[in-house]
């Protein structure tokens, strides 16, 4: 078996999968096809901006074109068997149950005032699943046991709603959506990476937040490899050196991780932090 022939065999496979998805949540204008949640009496009630309701109903909207994509490349899908598990979904192949593949459903908006930067993602953890990569801590299957790990993400712009009104669903094509505008991609979890924690304090890996880097895979560590996302992060914080004044502090970014290993040609561009 090519792992890397069969991998990218369906990274490919997903980034023309992703391109049919802004015509399936979409109406023609560009909002969101789900206008709110309708009850028994016809009453429409729209869906709050909070990025984890929109995300969550998000990924139900888009369940039923995930469960067909898997069918028409012979996978079964496995969810999660916990809220707080990784991945989101695992493609376990019909014919060769050795060959999985983990997606994670990424959803993030453009900030108002800079669209061309999104407000980022977290990319799974960089905790035990991640370094010990036969354990079973918090993950469906072992870390190693994923041929790659994706992200199908999620780019969208908020809208102006008024949450607390209530339409009847005669309504319903005139209710202004929370979301609009969407664009997506699929692309290695690695690919999108910065050097950033996603989550103040958490073991969350951050990614990179200007949107046409995103959508070209254009991440911190993607001049590097792979190899270098998984080294850095396994050691995130845990390699003491001294500054620049004799004082000890953590490596907390690509460039002083590569000075460490010895590397000498770094890019300007891993010397910001993780911040493009």
């Amino acid at each position: 078996m090519n792992r890397n022939i069969i991998k990218q065999g369906f990274k490919t496979n997903l980034a023309d999968f992703v391109q049919q998805l802004p015509e399936y949540v979409s109406t023609t204008d560009k909002q969101w096809s789900v206008k709110g949640f309708v009850d028994v009496f016809r009453n429409v009630y729209t869906i709050s901006g909070d990025t984890k309701i929109v995300s969550k109903i998000l990924e139900i909207h888009l369940f039923p074109k995930v469960l067909e994509f898997a069918e028409e490349h012979d996978y079964v899908v496995v969810l999660a068997d916990h809220q707080n598990y990784y991945p989101d979904i695992s493609f376990v192949s019909k014919r060769d149950e050795g060959i999985k593949f983990a997606i994670d459903i990424k959803t993030t908006y453009r900030l108002p005032d800079k669209p061309h930067l999104c407000n980022g993602f977290t990319l799974g953890s960089h905790g035990e699943y991640f370094v010990n990569r036969t354990s079973r801590k918090n993950i469906q299957f072992p870390y190693n046991e994923y041929l790659g790990h994706f992200c199908l993400g999620i780019i969208y712009s908020r809208s102006e709603t008024d949450e607390t009104k209530i339409h009847h669903l005669d309504e319903l094509q005139s209710i202004t959506s929370v979301i609009r505008d969407f664009q997506f991609f699929a692309c290695e979890k690695w690919e999108i990476a910065s050097d950033s924690s996603g989550s103040g304090n958490t073991a969350n890996i951050g990614s990179i937040r200007v949107i046409d880097d995103i959508l070209n895979a254009r991440g911190l560590f993607t001049p590097f490899g792979e190899e270098w996302f998984d080294e850095y992060w396994m050691n995130y914080g845990k390699i003491t050196i001294l500054d620049d004044h004799g004082k000890e502090k953590k490596i907390r970014n690509l460039a002083d991780f590569m000075a460490y290993r010895g590397h000498t040609n770094i890019p300007a561009s891993s010397l910001d932090g993780g911040k493009r």
